[in-house]
């Protein structure tokens, strides 16, 4: 149960004086539905009205604050569409106050002639003369509560004005509870920081642009609070996964060496020693749960599958996930010689098994005469029985988060999960979203792989990348043309897409495809198959290329507008091409003049093919928030703690859950009874439902 205290800012944003459904689901598109989302939503910056100059000094285009007399008013004549105009004054000199499509009644009674009033806008030259058209504030000066010196200003959405966001979050504050401190006291006095309300009210409420750095002791405690609460509910979740026994997997080695005898090539010293780390999981008696992280090409589906032969030495059955229903068929394909080679019953199961041919899978699998199931989620969805499950693999595990690990956790008999990602992650940023598993590294590439020849060209150029691409295309090879996406339905991309599409196929034909989001999955795998079958020479994608799809022929990347992407984006791209003994290239289209990140993006590309290093690299130019884009679910999204610049309270986080675990396993201490209700506060309400004691 959520702590009582918590009721009143965990409830809806409509419970708030002045929001209705209409703005609440504004609201929610910038912060949330919650009050408490308003809470968790720092200013990004802030109006500042405390300048005071006077008339004849205020320099022009600056916002400032005038003590004025309101000499006389000056509307229009009837009948005449002109603006309504106020003159005031200092003791140096006049300004004109000027209002379009004014109520008189309205300015007459917020100016009255004679009377001295505050003013707040930004003053402009007007035929030689002063004028503020429109002032943001007029305040009576016995009044001056009524005009807020600092303002903070929060994220927007079209119709929810500053005002509004500002007032719905003011009274949020009002509700903000005084909670028991659950910080370590002289942990909190060596840093000195205050209690969370004040720290809370203080991040609410800039003064200077100083005040909105990430850095300021309030933003820094918040940013710890929530920091904590991350890493807590992660070793939460690790310590009732490790008290769930799964079982000892040990095979005597018989297949795993007609695999390794059929393999074209030697494993790498990476492979083995992660091999040796997940063998070793397997032979204990806790369940496994562990992440493999390996640069594009590295050869993690190899390390996989021979981790799912010492399951089926042991006499059980293993399931092979993959995210995308092509990219199971392709590892079927890859791994099927490997199969045969060991001797094993290797099947695919996807959507398109339909009436008698599914049932006899079904069946089969039922009765343990498939080894190896190879699927997309459906091969966990209901009526799909197995035998004996004792291990799982999951590709791509970053587009899975905590909650389906954890569901995939509660399944079933417990098998252990091998979970595999092709996008090297920043030790800070896997701490976060996998600080619940164990991480092995395969950190170098098979033998014979050519490194990929790296080029940036000025979009200028473009004309000559044509002739290049047509060149390749008779010879045989195979290109990709990736065109640049911003969000998943931008039309203008879409668009782009469509006239390069257009403007290729003018050149070379049918053998030109295009891939793009609005197509449904079924569209976007037949002309990804017909690609990878090499019907279609060029494949033209406004989105990311699936991750792991292998079309060894691909020898050309192409990504056009490179500095719209992401370090890590432009490094899986590249990713798929050079993966056969023909040499590769990938040219990175530009549109000039570059600025310093994209350049300093560009040129760590032209450097360097590691991942880890340009996984580092990446998060240190673009920040945690656009590490992989807010459409990577599997990573958590911090509201107040960015880990690019928070990385030394990430690991103090660390260091303090471990020792809470440790002294207080079930929370039930005075800290542990405050560090429930931090948990709930961000909505790490899972992990506290593990707890034996509630």
């Amino acid at each position: 149960m959520r702590p009582e205290i918590l009721n009143p800012v965990f409830a809806d944003v409509t419970a708030l004086p002045g929001v209705g459904p209409k703005i609440a689901a504004m609201i929610a598109r910038v912060a949330g539905s919650r009050i408490v989302d308003l809470l968790l939503t720092p200013p990004i910056n802030m109006i500042d009205r405390s300048a005071r100059p006077k008339i004849a000094d205020a320099p022009f285009g600056q916002l400032a604050t005038f003590l004025v007399t309101v000499d006389r008013h000056d509307p229009p004549p009837k009948g005449r569409r002109l603006p309504y105009k106020v003159i005031c004054s200092d003791e140096t000199g006049f300004m004109t106050l000027v209002f379009f499509h004014a109520r008189a009644d309205y300015l007459q009674k917020a100016l009255p002639e004679g009377e001295m009033r505050l003013v707040s806008g930004r003053i402009e030259d007007y035929s030689g003369g002063r004028q503020m058209v429109h002032p943001d504030y007029i305040a009576d000066p016995d009044k001056p509560e009524d005009m807020p010196l600092h303002e903070p200003v929060y994220p927007l959405t079209a119709g929810l004005s500053s005002a509004v966001m500002r007032k719905a979050t003011a009274n949020a504050l009002s509700r903000a509870p005084v909670l028991d401190e659950w910080q370590d006291a002289a942990w909190l006095k060596a840093q000195g920081w205050d209690d969370w309300q004040t720290a809370l009210q203080s991040v609410h409420q800039p003064t200077t642009q100083t005040d909105l750095s990430l850095l300021t002791v309030s933003r820094q405690r918040l940013a710890y609070d929530e920091l904590l609460a991350n890493q807590l509910a992660l070793l939460m979740i690790r310590k009732a996964r490790v008290k769930t026994k799964g079982r000892a997997i040990k095979g005597d080695g018989h297949l795993r060496r007609k695999a390794i005898a059929a393999l074209p090539f030697d494993l790498t010293k990476s492979q083995k020693h992660t091999l040796k780390e997940v063998f070793d999981d397997m032979a204990a008696p806790d369940r496994m749960v562990r992440l493999v992280q390996g640069d594009v090409g590295s050869g993690k589906t190899i390390v996989a599958f021979l981790a799912m032969l010492a399951a089926i030495e042991a006499g059980a059955q293993a399931a092979f996930m993959a995210p995308t229903e092509i990219l199971a068929r392709q590892h079927m394909e890859s791994l099927g010689a490997l199969a045969t080679a060991s001797g094993i019953t290797m099947e695919i199961l996807t959507g398109r098994d339909k009436g008698a041919a599914r049932k006899t899978k079904l069946e089969r699998l039922a009765a343990g005469d498939i080894d190896i199931l190879v699927g997309t989620h459906a091969i966990f969805q209901e009526g799909v029985e197995y035998q004996n499950l004792a291990f799982v693999v999951i590709d791509e595990q970053h587009r899975f988060g905590v909650h389906q690990r954890i569901s995939l956790t509660q399944k079933g008999a417990k098998p252990d999960l091998l979970v595999m990602t092709a996008t090297p992650i920043p030790r800070t940023l896997a701490l976060t979203a996998y600080g619940d598993m164990d991480v092995s590294q395969i950190t170098e590439k098979p033998p014979g792989r050519k490194p990929v020849d790296t080029r940036t060209i000025p979009l200028s150029r473009v004309d000559a990348v044509i002739d290049g691409v047509r060149r390749a295309v008779a010879k045989g090879e195979q290109v990709y043309w990736v065109c640049p996406l911003v969000e998943e339905s931008d039309v203008l991309d879409l668009t782009a897409a469509e006239d390069r599409f257009e403007s290729l196929k003018a050149l070379l034909g049918d053998r030109v495809g295009l891939v793009h989001g609005r197509m449904s999955g079924s569209e976007k795998d037949t002309i990804m198959e017909r690609f990878y079958d090499g019907a279609l020479s060029v494949l033209i994608a406004t989105t990311v290329i699936e991750v792991g799809v292998n079309a060894p022929n691909a020898t050309i990347m192409i990504v056009e507008h490179a500095e719209r992407f992401g370090l890590a984006q432009l490094h899986q791209l590249r990713g798929r091409v050079g993966r056969s003994e023909k040499a590769s290239s990938c040219v990175l289209l530009y549109k000039a003049p570059l600025g310093e990140t994209a350049e300093a993006r560009l040129k760590i590309l032209r450097e360097t093919e590691d991942g880890f290093l340009i996984a580092e690299e990446d998060l240190r130019l673009r920040g945690a928030g656009d590490f992989l884009g807010a459409a990577q679910s599997g990573f958590p999204q911090f509201r107040l703690a960015d880990i690019s610049v928070h990385t030394a309270l990430l690991t103090t986080a660390r260091d303090d859950a471990k020792l809470i675990i440790e002294r207080d396993p079930d929370l039930i201490s005075e800290r542990g009874k405050a560090l429930r209700v931090l948990l709930y506060l961000f909505s790490r309400d899972d992990a506290v439902k593990l707890l034996s004691a509630g």
